[in-house]
């Protein structure tokens, strides 16, 4: 009998030197998942795919071939997440969570969420700048919008046509700076913000929207974005249905469902299917490490974006609006919403803006959607 099978795994760890390097950062994802609780649902899943994905001999994400059949981590990739379905069923349990309540009561506040994806073009000038394609730059700059699910998907439409394999970099950074908001936007806040202007109280009331409006706005946002930005209609499509089924009032049951159960699964899958396509050999470039920083650049502008136009709608409605809020029209639900809040009850504890900072929170998701679609849809234009 041969013993010596038992024990590849051994010469595995010297066969990629950055082996050792890959399971470290993997245990460092879910450190910081437990520890310090940075976006836990989601880090540890692609803490632990990095792991299995870093084994010798990559028993878990081995391709299949006729005689063989491929590794669990595998069929995740490229059934789950390079046809789009997670990302896809992501937006779908967002809109079942979400309330366009704030944003409908007051609709010019979607304007702060535009504003808020300043970083995206940013991040993407300066990605070019670095010498990125186009597609690996739209993959890239789509972070500052703080939003996971998109930044998967774009990167994912990126490397069907042809972009570099950054799905792994962009998705973790996209995660990484989600749950650094508290730490990141209060230092830029407080920056472009005067005391004055971050004292400002907002009404605790809000103008009723009506339930006929609430079942109304996401079949309509489905079909305009389906008219006028189609590439953005899948993911704008599932958050309308969502959204649809949440406000419907007639399917409790598969609203709670998409809410809950399917959310928590997806979320599951999510964390290890991206994790694992994070191989040393793929991962370990100087281009991650780029990556990184242009994320961070996106995500610093896009908040910063955000609020110099609530400065402006500060000044235009006779100093009421609080243009703390602008900073939320990321699209980082509801971390960026409860910063605002944080950063107004810091200068006055009795100024409550949580709600009025969901609309721009919920606006950006809007957003950032769309200008995935636009980017998307421009790309293999502009390439070629």
């Amino acid at each position: 009998m041969d013993w010596s099978s038992l024990f590849e795994g051994f010469k595995g760890l010297g066969a990629e030197p950055g082996t050792l390097l890959m399971l470290a950062i993997g245990g460092v994802l879910i450190y910081l998942g437990i520890a310090k609780r940075f976006e836990p649902l989601i880090l540890i899943g692609i803490g632990v795919g990095i792991i299995l994905a870093n084994l010798p001999l990559g028993e878990l994400v081995k391709p299949a071939t006729e005689g063989e059949a491929g590794g669990l981590l595998w069929y995740f990739q490229e059934y789950l997440l390079v046809t789009e379905i997670i990302p896809l069923l992501i937006f779908l349990c967002l809109g079942a969570l979400t309330d366009f309540g704030p944003l409908l009561s007051n609709p010019r506040i979607i304007l702060l969420g535009a504003a808020a994806q300043l970083g995206v073009f940013i991040a993407l000038l300066g990605a070019i700048a670095l010498g990125f394609d186009l597609r690996g730059a739209a993959a890239i700059a789509i972070i500052g919008g703080a939003d996971g699910p998109t930044t998967i998907y774009v990167a994912t439409k990126m490397q069907e046509m042809g972009g570099p394999i950054i799905l792994g970099a962009v998705a973790v950074a996209a995660y990484s700076y989600m749950a650094l908001v508290p730490v990141i936007q209060p230092p830029i806040i407080r920056l472009l913000t005067t005391k004055e202007e971050r004292r400002v109280r907002m009404p605790y009331t809000f103008r009723p929207v009506s339930r006929r409006t609430k079942i109304i706005f996401p079949i309509a946002l489905a079909v305009v974005a389906g008219i006028i930005v189609p590439k953005a209609a899948p993911l704008l499509g599932m958050l309308a249905f969502g959204n649809l089924l949440r406000e419907s009032g007639v399917v409790e049951r598969l609203s709670s469902t998409a809410q809950n159960e399917l959310m928590n699964i997806v979320t599951i899958l999510l964390g290890l299917t991206v994790g694992s396509t994070m191989p040393a050999a793929v991962f370990l470039q100087w281009g991650t490490i780029q990556i990184f920083l242009l994320g961070l650049v996106a995500f610093c502008f896009s908040t910063a974006g955000g609020i110099l136009l609530g400065k402006l709608m500060y000044r235009l409605s006779g100093k009421r609006i609080n243009p703390i809020i602008g900073a939320a029209g990321v699209s980082a639900v509801p971390m960026a919403a409860r910063v605002a809040q944080r950063e107004a009850s810091r200068e006055d504890p009795e100024n409550f803006l949580l709600m009025h900072a969901m609309g721009p929170n919920v606006a950006g998701v809007i957003g950032t959607a769309t200008v995935a679609g636009v980017l998307i849809a421009l790309v293999p234009g502009l390439i070629g």
